[in-house]
């Protein structure tokens, strides 16, 4: 095997991690920000018990890995190249989404930049179209079922609560609160960091030759993306923390135990599935979804729009990014 090939090996390695980091500081807001803005923990607490759940979640299953590593674009056809142009363009968006304190989707820009680098590769034929269409339903009914979800759990709830003095209604759903928030980074890491999982062994079989047939995962690609997202999260991501938890709907504990429990029950199910959701798209629903509850006018839709708009131009903007980085290294590599 080159040495150059060897030398690119290691090159993705250390981008798909350096991605699974940004992806954690930049999802953070996912698991934290409703906690934190019930002040039900405090962003410190927040952020460690995220930082261990994402880890723990992360170890629990490889289904989504399958997905991003074989069902986008075949092994047999992908090059390391391509993986390179992909993990760039993703990083590249997801630094600038954050640098503006959008929630928009690692997954989808991780998804679509491989989709954009691997049209410039192998062409458009090149494409796993069953993978894709999976991440696009996904996309469409992962934040419907969120913001369903929360809305019919929080109007279920207010029900069950309707004679409870106020301040017990806070008191105990304050608690249940930590426990839902524990949920949430515990799916957030077992969907999310799956994607880096998948890149990885994609290039690992670039590398080795391997065939669909052959896919898995090696556990030393599990610990390291797992320890990569843990990391991130550590590192916070208060940018998107404050829009996510503060600028969209006005929470109290009990409309953060239902938008967490909705959203995390929905990305639970899309992982066992194998079916890479975006875990920003579903909790910013759900938020949506709480808010819905009371009036219109409780959700501050311009927020909300923003982040509806960030949703579809990731498309575009990744597949473009993945498809121009790869022609630039294959104009000067090849």
């Amino acid at each position: 095997m080159p040495e150059s090939a060897l030398i690119l090996l290691i090159v993705i390695v250390i981008l798909g991690l350096a991605f699974d980091f940004i992806n954690g500081f930049h999802d953070t807001a996912n698991a934290i920000a409703t906690s934190v803005a019930t002040r039900v923990l405090s962003p410190g607490q927040a952020v460690l018990m995220a930082s261990v759940l994402n880890v723990v979640g992360a170890l629990t299953g490889t289904a989504v890995a399958t997905t991003v590593g074989k069902g986008i674009i075949s092994p047999e056809l992908a090059t390391q190249e391509l993986v390179i142009a992909a993990l760039l363009a993703a990083i590249t968006w997801n630094l600038i989404t954050w640098w503006f304190g959008i929630p928009s989707s690692s997954s989808h820009a991780l998804v679509f930049s491989i989709v954009g680098a691997g049209i410039a590769a192998r062409g458009v034929d090149a494409i796993e179209r069953d993978g894709v269409s999976k991440v696009l339903q996904g996309m469409v009914s992962s934040p419907l079922l969120g913001f369903l979800g929360a809305l019919l759990l929080l109007i279920g709830l207010l029900w069950l609560v309707a004679r409870w003095k106020p301040h017990r209604v806070t008191r105990i759903f304050g608690r249940a609160q930590i426990v839902s928030a524990a949920f949430m980074a515990y799916s957030h890491g077992h969907n999310d960091a799956q994607k880096t999982m998948g890149v990885i062994t994609l290039a690992l079989a670039t590398y080795h030759g391997w065939s669909g047939d052959e896919w898995n995962v090696p556990l030393w690609v599990v610990l390291a993306a797992a320890a990569a997202m843990g990391l991130g999260t550590a590192s916070g991501g208060w940018r998107i923390v404050k829009t996510m938890g503060l600028k969209v709907v006005e929470l109290k504990p009990i409309d953060g135990f239902a938008a967490e429990t909705a959203a995390a029950t929905v990305i639970e199910v899309a992982s066992r599935l194998g079916i890479p959701v975006s875990t920003t798209h579903v909790i910013s629903s759900s938020i949506m979804g709480v808010g819905a509850t009371r009036r219109a006018s409780a959700v501050r839709w311009g927020v909300a729009g923003r982040i509806v708009t960030a949703w579809f131009v990731t498309i575009p903007a990744c597949a473009g990014l993945g498809w121009l980085i790869f022609q630039t290294i294959d104009l000067f590599w090849g």
